[in-house]
C-alpha cells in the first residue's frame, strides 16, 4: 500500500521535555497525528503544531479511555488511511509501555513501525532524585517490576530486592500495602529503605522516604498520585540515611 502512514513509537521520557531524543522532539514538532497516554507532560505536548490532532489515550488503574485493542485498531486504521502517527508515551515505549503490542499490532497490518526510545521513567526519576540505581558500595543488580499486574501476591519477587540489590516498582502507588506486605513476606527486612519518586523531573517532584514497613502509610499520609515509582533498596539511604520526606523546589 504506497499511500500507508508510518507509526512511530515514541518515548517521551520521565516528563520534562529537555529530556526527549533529538529525533522524539523533531517528530513531534511536525507531527499532524499525535496518540498520547495520560503521562505525557502538556509541555511536550505544547511542542506539536497548532494544526495537529491531538488524540488522548490514557489509562488509569479505574478506568480505560481506550482498551489497548482499540488503541491498536486505532494506529492501524489511521496509518492505512496515509496519515503518520506520532504514539507518544511516558517513559520508553518498551518498558512497561505496551509498545511491543502496538508493534505487533501494526506490522501484521502491513503497517511500517519505527521505534524512538525515551529515557525510562526508571533512570529518569532516580537521576532526577539524586538516586544513584546501582553503586559499588550498595547495588550490583537492578529489577524493574510492575506493581499493578494480576495474581500480585502470587509473583515469584524471591531474589529481586535485599543485600546489594535495587528494587524499581511501575504503577505500585495504589498497591504499595501489598508489595510491602509480599516483600517482607518473602524475607526482606521491614526497616528496608525505601523512596517514592512522583512526577519525576517536573517543577511539581517529590522524593519521600521510608522503610518498607512504613510504605504503605507514607503512600497515604502524602496522598501520592501517579505518576510515581517506588526504588527499594539502600541506594535510596544514600547519602542521608535517615528516614525523611525531601521537597524538591521547582528549577530555576
Amino acid at each position: 500500500m504506497e499511500n500507508t502512514g508510518t507509526v512511530y513509537l515514541v518515548g517521551a521520557g520521565p516528563g520534562d521535555p529537555d529530556l526527549l531524543t533529538l529525533r522524539a522532539a523533531r517528530l513531534i514538532e511536525r507531527a499532524q497525528l499525535v496518540v498520547h497516554d495520560g503521562l505525557v507532560d502538556p509541555a511536550i505536548l505544547a511542542l506539536a503544531p497548532a494544526s495537529a490532532t491531538l488524540i488522548s489515550v490514557a489509562k488509569s488503574r479505574s478506568k480505560h479511555t481506550m482498551p489497548q485493542e482499540s488503541i491498536n485498531a486505532l494506529l492501524v486504521r489511521e496509518a492505512q488511511a496515509g496519515r503518520d502517527v506520532v504514539r507518544l508515551k511516558g517513559g520508553d515505549p518498551f518498558v512497561f509501555g505496551r509498545g511491543g503490542e502496538e508493534m505487533e499490532a501494526c506490522r501484521a497490518a502491513g503497517i511500517r513501525v519505527e521505534i524512538v526510545p525515551g529515557i525510562s521513567a526508571a533512570n529518569g526519576a532516580a537521576a532526577a532524585a539524586g538516586i544513584p540505581l546501582t553503586h559499588r558500595d550498595s547495588a550490583s543488580i537492578v529489577s524493574f517490576v510492575a506493581g499493578q499486574c494480576k495474581g500480585l501476591k502470587d509473583q515469584d519477587w524471591a531474589g529481586l530486592a535485599g543485600k546489594g540489590r535495587t528494587l524499581v516498582i511501575f504503577m505500585g502507588v495504589k498497591t504499595a500495602p501489598q508489595i510491602a506486605e509480599k516483600l517482607m513476606e518473602d524475607g526482606l527486612a521491614p526497616d528496608m529503605p525505601v523512596a517514592v519518586i512522583e512526577n519525576a523531573a517536573r517543577s511539581s517532584m517529590r522524593v519521600l522516604r521510608a522503610s518498607l514497613a512504613a510504605l504503605p502509610q507514607l503512600v497515604e499520609q502524602e496522598r501520592v498520585a501517579s505518576p510515581a515509582l517506588i526504588v527499594i533498596g539502600e541506594v535510596t539511604g544514600r547519602p542521608d540515611r535517615a528516614v525523611q520526606r525531601i521537597a524538591l523546589e521547582a528549577a530555576l
